[in-house]
């Protein structure tokens, strides 16, 4: 009994406790498989709804047409399914008001996306004995602990040259997050916070850059905490302290990458620019740097300011099928002797578009000290040409 109200008091106490430097950690996971599986190097090349999380800039690559909406899900489950993680997004370009308008002045995009870990279904037994010290199992009631993130995103393009063969493509997107961030511990704790997040992606021909600035104002989130009298007495009779209400601070953090992304085409009529009949063979690598300044951290450059790197790779047949592979999560460790190591992430996934509007990705993370370690990931991603949708349906009416 002790033991269970401890660990009940270290679930509702450690998020106010937590070194702000970890505060939000909830965020570092991933919204896709397809992250995931590439060791969460995205944010030079993410192009899809998922760049509402990753790198708001990366919005611009939705469709330059400006008539897609873009819907993703992804689910996945921990530790013997005690956790759930879900996320849902969606995005589209805004399209020009007039259809005689060029396909380029399409510059802006708006997307949102909402992220969800929760445990549910934990016991409370603070009320379980009388107050004559009888047990009364019918005073167990459940509650949950969940983490919630309301994200606005906003993208924009500031420059666009046409490709040449001697640079490819030239442009530059940015883009900025609006973040709320919501915790709640059944009616015992609750938290909220505000944060912004701003990025930008530039391209040249196949080379990459993208930077993110997470947090960059810094994300505070005020803690509340809301027990009853006879809860708090239970707390001190157990010799668990009583928690207060307190502020967590996320500070900013930077993540810079580069990515090599071709495409090598091969059959079909080599003179014809759009023959769909050429088949491809699409590669693109990423690697990721994640910059840390509030102190020493367990990455692979510890100091003043910590780096944190992580590495993916893609390889597609013709936009049908996707190998990923990346590594990540890069730290010190000790084994069983006392001797330390370093250990990484591996990940592995794979991809599979289908009817040319939607896109299945698997994600399965293979290192013991994975925060998701044997947790299957699968991720669906949706795009919808809403007037095509449109009109189809005034046809059948």
């Amino acid at each position: 009994m002790r033991n269970t109200l401890i660990l009940i008091c270290f679930v509702l106490v450690s998020p106010a406790l937590l070194a702000q430097k970890y505060s939000n950690e909830f965020l570092g996971i991933g919204v896709s498989a397809r992250s995931q599986a590439m060791g969460n190097a995205q944010v030079a090349t993410v192009g899809d709804v998922t760049a509402g999380f990753w790198n708001p800039a990366g919005l611009m690559s939705i469709d330059p047409s400006g008539r897609t909406v873009q819907a993703a899900f992804t689910h996945s489950e921990w530790f013997a399914s005690i956790a759930n993680y879900d996320y849902f997004g969606i995005a589209t370009p805004i399209a020009p008001k007039s259809p005689e308008v060029e396909v380029k002045e399409v510059k802006s995009a708006v997307g949102f996306s909402f992220i969800r870990l929760g445990i549910d279904n934990i016991p409370n037994t603070l009320s379980l004995y009388e107050d004559d010290g009888t047990l009364n199992y019918n005073n167990i009631t459940p509650f949950s602990s969940a983490d919630y993130a309301f994200i606005f995103s906003y993208a924009r393009n500031l420059f666009n040259k046409p490709a040449t063969k001697e640079t490819g493509l030239r442009n530059l997107d940015v883009g900025v997050n609006a973040k709320i961030i919501h915790h709640k511990i059944g009616p015992f704790a609750s938290a909220w916070g505000f944060g912004l997040d701003v990025g930008a992606q530039y391209r040249m021909g196949a080379l990459r850059f993208g930077a993110l600035g997470k947090d960059i104002t810094s994300t505070f989130n005020a803690w509340n905490f809301n027990f009853t009298d006879d809860e708090k007495e239970v707390l001190q009779l157990t010799g668990n302290e009583v928690p207060e209400s307190s502020i967590e601070i996320t500070r900013p953090q930077l993540v810079l990458g580069v990515a090599y992304d071709k495409r090598m085409y091969f059959g079909g009529d080599k003179t014809a620019k759009k023959d769909k009949n050429r088949q491809f063979v699409s590669l693109t690598g990423e690697v990721d740097m994640a910059l840390t300044f509030d102190g020493q951290r367990n990455t692979l450059v510890s100091s003043a300011v910590s780096i944190d790197p992580s590495l993916g790779l893609e390889v597609g047949y013709s936009d049908l099928i996707f190998l990923r592979g990346g590594v990540n999560n890069f730290q010190q460790a000790t084994d069983e002797l006392g001797q330390e190591f370093w250990s990484v992430q591996p990940n592995v996934g794979l991809g599979i578009k289908l009817f040319d509007a939607l896109r299945i990705d698997y994600a399965y993370p293979m290192g013991k000290q994975a925060l998701t370690e044997n947790s299957h990931t699968i991720s669906v991603i949706l795009d919808m040409d809403i007037p095509r949708l449109i009109e189809v349906m005034r046809r059948e009416s």
